[in-house]
């Protein structure tokens, strides 16, 4: 995901004068050559994401349309209060890019990692979240994104899902269960081929979504009233219950069960590892999100 951002940001600086790109050292690399064509438009500030996110604000303002890029923690949680006051108070649009994730990058220790980061843009209104599962949905994303004068935080992974899927706010079936099945699967993004897996043997239906800002109550309400029982198990490759709360005012008007699966919030690894180890740690492994789609679903 991270060549296909970049070789998509490098067309878009390339095609529309508008665009430009705003570092802090993070793959700086990957844009030598726009940087050399447009230094005035691709700007690396160091190691300064506070400023980054300042500079950002700026150039929206201006008429620009900057795309911010770095690692989730340096990206959200650092100079998160810059993004709530120069982007949110100051109505200024600009498009997020982060990699690392939850736990992409254990190798670095958790300096470099941001369970939390969707969870704490959630505290401030007006953004759209995208959260590709495959390299071809964050080209898309970045597609409709850039072009907008919108806030858009893109979160990409160091894993993917054997296939693209429509990255549209709607809700995409992947399985419909019979009218007396369990309930309703959510995968988020890179979660969805092991949801997929991991539900096979039992009667429910699986929908996944990449664009998880604004969250497609509507479309998740039909599902549940199709569906047999309305309980619902939500699986998010990032802090658990993120989107609980977008679960309950879907289904508001009906009695159901939810479950979240996502990193725990009341523990913290601090093992270094491998992603593939934290998702076992965490349950977001096939195996562990299989025992607990059973054990919520029958029961």
């Amino acid at each position: 995901m991270r060549e296909t951002f970049a070789a998509t940001v490098n067309r878009a600086l390339e095609q529309d004068p508008r665009t430009a790109l705003v570092l802090a050292v993070i793959s700086s690399g990957m844009f030598r050559r726009s940087a050399a064509r447009y230094p005035d438009r691709v700007i690396d500030l160091g190691i300064r994401e506070q400023a980054m996110i300042g500079v950002a604000g700026g150039l929206a303002l201006t008429g620009m349309r900057p795309v911010v890029h770095s690692y989730a923690p340096f990206l959200v949680e650092r100079p998160f209060e810059q993004i709530k006051l120069d982007l949110g108070h100051q109505d200024a649009g600009a498009v997020l890019v982060s990699i690392g994730g939850s736990y992409d990058a254990a190798e670095a220790g958790r300096t470099h990692q941001s369970p939390g980061d969707i969870a704490l843009l959630d505290t401030l209104p007006g953004w759209t979240v995208r959260v590709p599962g495959h390299p071809d949905e964050a080209s898309e994303a970045l597609e409709l994104d850039i072009p907008g004068d919108h806030r858009a935080y893109l979160r990409l992974s160091g894993t993917s899902n054997r296939a693209a899927l429509p990255v549209g706010p709607r809700l995409h079936v992947l399985r419909t269960g019979s009218p007396r099945s369990a309930g309703v699967v959510v995968a988020v993004g890179p979660m969805l081929d092991r949801v997929l897996e991991a539900t096979a043997d039992l009667d429910v239906t699986v929908a996944y979504t990449s664009t998880v800002r604004p969250f497609d109550r509507e479309g998740l309400s039909t599902l549940a009233a199709a569906a047999g029982n309305a309980d619902v198990l939500l699986v998010e490759p990032y802090l658990r219950g993120t989107s609980a709360h977008e679960v309950s005012e879907a289904l508001a008007d009906r009695r159901h069960r939810q479950l979240s699966l996502g990193v725990p919030r009341d523990t913290e690894l601090r093992a270094y590892g491998t992603p593939a180890e934290h998702a076992r740690a965490h349950g977001l492994d096939t195996e562990g999100i299989a025992k607990a789609a059973r054990d919520f679903f029958l029961v």
